[in-house]
């Protein structure tokens, strides 16, 4: 009986409302909370994300390179090129040398 009339002289109106702005600084305070974690949740989503995409590019990354490197090779371009007419020099490059002329007509 004790317990049930301290509750009930604590729990009057006038101590109600004047505590409202508390109850409702708490309830602010609930929000925020619930909406910081919906937000972390959503950012180690994202994070999450970005990792797998930038494992998927470094995969491809890898395959072009690779592909590039078994394309560019000598034996490869030369198959390549074959269709086209076009085939390996048998001769040395010439190395051509241009001569300077000396205008003596203007000393």
């Amino acid at each position: 009986m004790a317990l049930k009339h301290s509750l009930r002289r604590l729990m009057n109106y006038k101590w109600v409302t004047a505590n409202v702005p508390f109850f409702l600084f708490l309830s602010v305070l609930a929000v925020l909370y619930i909406a910081n974690g919906h937000i972390a949740d959503k950012t180690v989503r994202d994070i999450n994300t970005t990792a797998n995409q930038l494992k998927e590019l470094q995969y491809e990354y890898k395959t072009v390179k690779s592909d590039l490197m078994y394309k560019s090779r000598e034996t490869e371009m030369i198959k390549a090129t074959a269709p086209l007419g076009l085939k390996v020099s048998a001769e040395p490059p010439v190395h051509i040398v241009v001569e300077q002329k000396t205008d003596t007509k203007n000393n």
